[in-house]
């Protein structure tokens, strides 16, 4: 069990406005939700002495403006009124907003800092971006790219394509993980899509972007930021919010042989080896977990957390998620929040904070009744995932 279980805590939670549109520079998002988790964690802006992010952005091309396209932490340094001096900060570029989240948990078991302050701030650039556009594609893409072969959709295709013809899963099976996603969404006042719900319907008639993935299966690319405040456990216990306890954390990190493509064996062993370290950590498993926030930046990829997580065996997610089992009330709730299909593509941080809102008893009208328990599993099940797993008592 790690030594860590239950020394550190989530105190606050903050967003911002979350937008398809360009209203406002997104360093200025992202001060609004840090000042947010500040202000819900009920500390002053100058006892923040550690900062956390994973800054760059997902898509090919990117820009490196700062407070425009990506908020590294000099930026909140020099525009966020914290201090008076920052004692400890971290950027990382690899595992997505949790390997930020375990370098803060480490910082303050370290005693390098007392109030650790971790965002993510996405920017969604106007018009397509993503395309591939370098007059040569050298190493791997030499065999895909000259084809057209260049996007993150048809790579999650070609995995998924394969699980529906292994396991006979059908697109009506995936319409109630997606559309109950949607529904959680209205409950989520911060969601991208809350007021606009979904059918099976509408689902089934949504146009396909790569077979058969449809517009649907892909989460929706917003503007904003999601910020979490994190002390240890006995400071959090003195503050005005019930706090989320640090339970384990976990990550792939093995080496990969050089594929052109991820095969859907592979999401499933580095899924696996993510999971394990999460129950071998906290002495919990699969059947402890009240509520479960499962990365959906695509949505077959609930489907592989559901099984490489051990919440149900493998080939069968496609069948677990049918007749409300994974809806609020169900057996095990997923993506209370809406997910990143319909709350918005924040890379996992929706995810988290929505873990910690569950076992804190503060998810409003979307809170489980009686969790304890609470999972977020980020990244798509591959090289470099990684997990948070939450409790209510320390």
């Amino acid at each position: 069990m790690w030594a860590g279980r239950g020394k550190t805590a989530v105190a606050g939670i903050g967003f911002s406005q979350l937008t398809r549109t360009h209203e406002r520079p997104l360093g200025q998002l992202a001060i609004e939700a840090c000042r947010a988790a500040i202000a819900d964690a009920g500390i002053e802006p100058s006892q923040i002495d550690g900062l956390a992010t994973h800054p760059d952005q997902p898509f090919r091309g990117a820009g490196n403006r700062a407070g425009e396209d990506l908020v590294p932490a000099a930026f909140l340094i020099d525009h966020l009124d914290i201090g008076p001096e920052v004692e400890w900060y971290a950027q990382v570029s690899a595992g997505l907003i949790p390997s930020a989240i375990i370098e803060a948990l480490n910082a303050l078991m370290a005693g390098a800092c007392t109030y650790a302050l971790v965002w993510r701030a996405m920017h969604r650039p106007a018009g397509t971006y993503g395309a591939w556009r370098e007059p040569f594609a050298g190493g791997d893409s030499q065999f895909t790219a000259p084809y057209g072969y260049t996007s993150p959709f048809q790579l999650h295709a070609v995995a998924y394509q394969r699980y529906m013809h292994r396991y006979g899963a059908t697109r009506e099976e995936m319409a109630s993980l997606v559309t109950n996603s949607r529904a959680n969404a209205q409950l989520n006042e911060a969601a991208f899509f809350n007021g606009t719900p979904m059918s099976v319907d509408d689902y089934l008639a949504a146009r396909m972007i790569s077979e058969p993935i449809c517009l649907f299966d892909c989460d929706i690319p917003v503007e904003g930021c999601a910020a979490l405040v994190l002390t240890t456990a006995e400071r959090a216990r003195d503050l005005p919010r019930p706090p989320a306890y640090v339970a384990a954390w976990g990550q792939h990190t093995a080496a990969r042989p050089t594929y052109v493509n991820y095969m859907l064996d592979d999401y499933m062993a580095c899924g696996a080896s993510t999971a394990g370290k999460l129950w071998s950590r906290s002495g919990l498993g699969p059947g402890d977990v009240d509520a479960a926030q499962l990365y959906d930046g695509f949505s077959p990829s609930t489907y592989y957390w559901l099984e490489a997580a051990g919440f149900c065996p493998e080939g069968e997610a496609h069948a677990f998620v049918q007749d409300g089992r994974v809806a609020l009330g169900g057996e095990l709730p997923v993506n209370t929040f809406g997910g990143s299909l319909s709350e918005g593509r924040l890379h996992g941080m929706g995810h988290i904070a929505e873990a910690a809102r569950q076992v804190s008893g503060r998810a409003g009208p979307r809170q489980v009744e009686g969790a304890e328990v609470s999972i977020a599993l980020d990244g798509s099940p591959l090289l470099r995932g990684a997990g948070l797993l939450f409790t209510r008592e320390a």
